[in-house]
This record gives structure tokens, C-alpha cells and sequence, in this order.
């Protein structure tokens, strides 16, 4: 092999050779004290000398069973440093708890009885997983100048209604706002709650209208009612909805975080109607905080990504885990495959959109971005065998050079007050989009960048190599832009990919003269490459948040309407008054004129 190669082989396997040679040292030590046995009387007899000799052979067999065993149970990022991937195998463990609830979440209503105060405060994580900077740093973004286009496509808005506000009994922020779209309902959930609205549609299908479902909103635990525990008792946030098309079924998860064992509280209904019963688990991680969940939708599992704090202090990397999602669908107990790996943080699992089934055995695909690239992971699980692997990062080639909002941190500006909002650029913004096509597999994902002196959205669509697969092989970027037309601050974005290939991204904006507001841009399937375009206002903003409160979304949602795979319905926060901890969230859907 070539010498660089060569030097590179044997490095990597350095702890592996250490430990080898230390080992040999005493194998040889021993086997030279049988030679030299001392003289005494003991050691004459016959029958003692035979029992040391046969001894010492079981000391050799144990040294050479523990080399062998050192050997292979190294861990696989040590003997793949050959490959630019790193692997990580997972563990199993079960829920400490599963039920199916015996009645319907229509019926379950608060009890009256507060809870402590959730995650033990107002606004409260356990810290960034890598430090921040907190200040605009200007940067000419290479892909600004030409990633603003005319599309062929023009939005027809379809329906929008006001979501859920804070609650006033129990003013938490952010919102952390998430929902998803079926075929007869919305699911919203924010911190601390959630509504459900029942859809309107018309001759054509088409969504005209959300009413809310009476009884609604609900606190995020009442779901968990008659469950025991602290998912029943505490009700903590960072919400994730989900809807599996697949199976009809809705996915209903929170963490739980006020004490030790850290847990998160998946339900999954039992029927096509959310308002319905729910079959209901409890997985815990011990002492490690699973903050920042973000859930993905896929054939064999329920993905799931946290980044785990130690006793919710210390970071101590990034655990993906994927819940056995057949067992949940029919209520049975569900393992869990978890892998940590420190080569990354906040990841992002790919959720399905369509119908269209990813190639047979594809892993679940993860995204991530460091400062200065943009990753790529596989996660293979083997439900038969009870195993995983985690398989990255990998660079994904062609990004262009970003510099990250804010640094990764706080600067986003607001009118008629000093208090700036966090830009969260040190991480990709929820969803990784995954859908299949009849000629190829596309990923779309996006984070928040500098753009000038402003913030704009960097977007992506990945597609599979020719004649791979996702799974096979490093994916493609097929194309790349930065929307930002003016130097304001466009951040909190989420991305989606209609069934003709149309891509929409929503966010929210601010600047000096801009109060925060919602707005989202979008461009057809045949339009330039890199380019969007068409930046359309969903809502006009109302306030400024105030005070020291700078945490702003820490997600937003866009999702595609199962039913005629093209309507996006969008749903992220606004301030309806000047002020803190009075944040409200807003709910919009439209389509492209390119679908159909």
C-alpha cells in the first residue's frame, strides 16, 4: 500500500498495537517464570512443579482471550479511520413503562392541579452543545447574489387561523412550535400545549379551513393521564408532532426532565382520529438530559435525535435512537436502539414525506452542520438481531462557504427595543425532508446564515449519486442557495419538498424597522437551480419581545397535506403585543401553482 496510506493505517491502530505490546511484555514475563522457577523444596516436588506448569498455561490462555477480546471490542471508530465515516453500534434497552390509555383524549381533561414549574423555570435549557458567538460579522455570502429568482410557480394561499398562545397560568418560552397535517386533521403543539383542529375542505380537496376541536387546547400531558409516573405528572416541552402516513397514526412526544431519570414520553394513536385513544411509553436515559428532540417518520422506525447533557449540565454528545415502530402501532412493548457519538450535535433525521417507500433496507438518513460544513449520516437498524449502527459524519461535498448567523448565537435585531433574539445558527432547523421520486431520492434542509450585514436562509436539496442510493453511497448536492433580497434577518426556517419536486420555506424576519413577522418563499421544479424567490407575508408582526427574554422558536414547522401532496401548512411563532413571555404561534397553508 502507498506509504501515506500505510502511515495512516498504522496510526489509527496505534491504541490497538500499545495495547498488544503491553500485553505481550507480560505474556513473555510469565512464560519466562516457569523457566526460571525458584529451587525451594516445593517447587522440587514433582507434583508441584506439574500444578504451577498446567496453571500458568490457563494464565496464557486468559492473556491471549483478553488480546483478542480488547482487540475486537475496540471501538469502531478506531478501526474505521481509514474511512472519512465513523461507525458507532447501538444499545437496546425497553420502555420502563408502556400502556394503551382507556379512554380517548377528547375525554382526558387537565385536573386543576399544577405541576412544578416546567424544566424548573420560565426559559431554561442546559446550554449550548459548543459555544457561540452573539454578534453579525459581515460576510459576503458566495451564493447571495444569485439565489434570488422569478418562479415559475405562484402561491395560492389557502387557509390560515391564529394557533395556540402561552398559556398565561404558566409562561414558559420559547414555544418550541410543531404540528403536522393529515387527512382530517392539524395537530398543533407548543410549549406547554396543544389543539387539534378538525380541516375543512373543499370539492377538490383542497384545505379551506381550520376549526378548532371543542376541548382543545389540552397541556401536553393530559395524554399521558392514568399513565403513572412523571409523564403523567410532569408536563416539561419541547414537543414533536408527527404524522405517520403510512400507518394513518399520529405521534405525540415530549421529554420529561424536572428530575432523574431523564425520560421521553412517545404516545402513538390507535386509530386515524388524534383526539382518540393512544398507546403510550416511557423511555429513559438515565442521567443524561434528552434535550432538543426532533423525530423523523420512517418505514422500519420512529427516528429520534437528542442532544444529551450529563445530570443536565455537561454536553456529552448526540444520541440517536429509533423506536420499533411496529410494536408501537399495535401497542405491544418497543425497543429502543440508541448510539452516542460526540462527532456531532443536533442532528437531523429524515422524515418521509409521501407514500413512496425509500429503497428496501435504506438506513434512516441524519444531517448536521458544524461551522464550517454540512454532514451526512446513516443510521442501519436491524430489528431481527437487535442492532444498529450509526455510520459518520461524512462532508457532503460542493457546500459552498456559509458563516453562520450571529455567529451561531444572538443578534437578530427588533424595532423600539435593544433586546435581540437568537439566531440558533449553530444547527440545522427542523425538518430534513426526504422524498423518493421515480428517478431519484431528494433530501431538503436548511439553516440560518450571514448574509452582508443581514441573515438569510441557506437551503439544500441532496439527491442520491447516479445509479446509488442514499444508502449506498454519499449523496449529491443537487443544488444550493441563500435566500436573503435585502439585508434584514430571515432565520427559524423549516423547508419541504412538494410531490412535483416544488420547494417552500417558511421563516420568520426582523430587523431595526421590521417588527417580527412571517413569511416564506418558495420555487417551482423546473426553475433555475439555487434560485427561490416570490418572498410572500403570512402574517405582519405586531410586537417586539422585550426584557432579557432573547430565546425566539427554537423551531418551526412546515408540513405537506397528505392528501394532495402539495398544500404546505406552516406554523412558527409571532409577538401579538410589545412584551415577554406573550408569545402567540400562526398557522398558514398554500400551494404551489406548479402541483397539482
Amino acid at each position: 500500500m502507498p506509504f501515506a496510506f500505510r502511515a495512516m493505517w498504522y496510526t489509527a491502530r496505534l491504541p490497538k498495537l500499545s495495547l498488544l505490546l503491553a500485553l505481550s511484555v507480560v505474556y513473555r514475563k510469565i512464560k519466562q517464570a516457569v523457566v526460571t522457577l525458584p529451587s525451594t523444596t516445593a517447587f522440587r516436588s514433582h507434583v508441584a512443579l506439574d500444578f504451577w506448569r498446567k496453571s500458568v498455561k490457563k494464565i496464557h490462555a486468559l492473556l491471549m482471550i483478553t488480546m483478542l477480546c480488547t482487540v475486537t471490542s475496540m471501538p469502531m471508530m478506531v478501526q474505521a479511520q481509514s474511512d472519512t465515516a465513523l461507525r458507532h453500534r447501538a444499545e437496546v434497552s425497553h420502555p420502563v413503562k408502556f400502556d394503551t390509555s382507556p379512554k380517548p383524549l377528547r375525554e382526558m381533561f387537565d385536573t386543576g392541579e399544577r405541576p412544578a414549574p416546567a424544566r424548573g423555570g420560565r426559559d431554561f435549557e442546559p446550554g449550548r452543545p459548543q459555544p457561540v458567538g452573539n454578534r453579525i460579522t459581515p460576510f459576503t455570502d458566495p451564493l447571495a447574489d444569485k439565489s434570488v429568482g422569478a418562479p415559475s410557480a405562484l402561491a395560492e394561499i389557502k387557509a390560515s387561523t391564529n394557533g395556540v398562545p402561552v398559556d398565561p397560568n404558566a409562561r414558559v418560552a420559547p414555544p418550541d412550535t410543531t404540528g403536522d397535517v393529515g387527512p382530517n386533521h392539524y395537530v398543533q403543539w407548543v410549549n406547554l400545549r396543544y389543539s387539534i383542529y378538525t380541516l375543512v375542505r373543499d370539492l377538490n380537496n383542497e384545505i379551506t379551513g381550520f376549526v378548532p376541536v371543542l376541548g382543545f387546547p389540552k397541556n401536553g400531558n393530559v395524554v399521558w393521564q392514568g399513565f403513572g409516573g412523571r409523564c403523567a405528572t410532569d408536563n416539561d416541552g419541547d414537543p414533536i408532532v408527527q404524522y405517520d402516513q403510512l400507518a394513518d397514526r399520529w405521534i405525540l412526544t415530549q421529554f420529561s426532565v424536572s428530575a432523574q431519570p431523564y425520560l421521553q414520553c412517545v404516545a402513538v394513536s390507535t386509530s386515524p382520529d388524534p383526539t382518540g385513544t393512544y398507546h403510550r411509553y416511557a423511555f429513559s436515559y438515565d442521567r443524561n438530559f434528552n434535550d432538543y428532540p426532533k423525530m423523523g417518520v420512517w418505514p422500519d422506525g420512529y427516528y429520534i435525535a437528542y442532544n444529551m447533557f450529563r445530570n443536565g449540565r455537561s454536553f456529552v454528545g448526540n444520541t440517536v435512537c429509533a423506536f420499533e415502530r411496529d410494536k408501537m402501532l399495535i401497542g405491544a412493548s418497543a425497543r429502543q436502539l440508541c448510539v452516542n457519538t460526540t462527532g456531532g450535535h443536533s442532528l437531523e433525521p429524515a422524515d418521509l414525506e409521501g407514500t413512496t417507500l425509500p429503497p428496501a433496507g435504506s438506513p434512516n438518513l441524519l444531517m448536521s452542520i458544524t461551522s464550517t460544513a454540512v454532514q451526512f449520516w446513516r443510521f442501519s437498524v436491524n430489528w431481527t438481531a437487535g442492532t444498529g449502527t450509526l455510520t459518520g459524519p461524512t462532508n457532503v461535498a460542493g457546500v459552498a462557504t456559509f458563516s453562520r448567523a450571529c455567529g451561531g448565537g444572538t443578534c437578530i435585531p427588533q424595532p423600539s427595543t435593544t433586546t435581540q433574539l437568537d439566531s440558533l445558527a449553530d444547527r440545522l432547523m427542523y425538518r430534513l425532508s426526504y422524498r423518493r421520486f421515480s428517478t431519484h431520492e431528494a433530501l431538503v434542509i436548511n439553516h440560518s446564515v450571514t448574509s452582508g450585514t443581514g441573515v438569510g436562509v441557506r437551503w439544500y436539496e441532496l439527491r442520491n449519486a447516479a445509479g446509488q442510493t442514499f444508502g449506498s453511497a454519499a449523496p449529491v448536492l443537487h443544488q444550493q442557495g441563500t435566500f436573503a433580497p435585502t439585508n434584514d434577518f430571515r432565520w427559524m426556517a423549516s423547508a419541504a419538498m412538494d410531490k412535483t419536486g416544488g420547494i417552500a420555506i417558511g421563516y420568520n424576519i426582523s430587523s431595526a424597522s421590521i417588527v417580527p413577522s412571517i413569511r416564506y418563499a418558495y420555487r417551482g421544479p423546473a426553475d433555475p437551480l439555487g434560485t427561490m424567490g416570490n418572498e410572500t407575508s403570512a402574517l405582519v408582526g405586531v410586537g417586539s419581545q422585550t426584557g432579557s427574554l432573547t430565546r425566539w422558536g427554537d423551531y418551526s414547522t412546515i408540513s405537506v397535506d397528505p392528501v394532495d401532496g402539495c398544500t404546505m401548512v406552516f406554523t412558527t411563532q409571532f409577538q401579538p403585543a410589545n412584551g415577554n413571555f406573550n408569545w402567540s404561534t400562526y398557522i398558514h397553508s398554500f400551494k404551489l401553482s406548479t402541483c397539482n
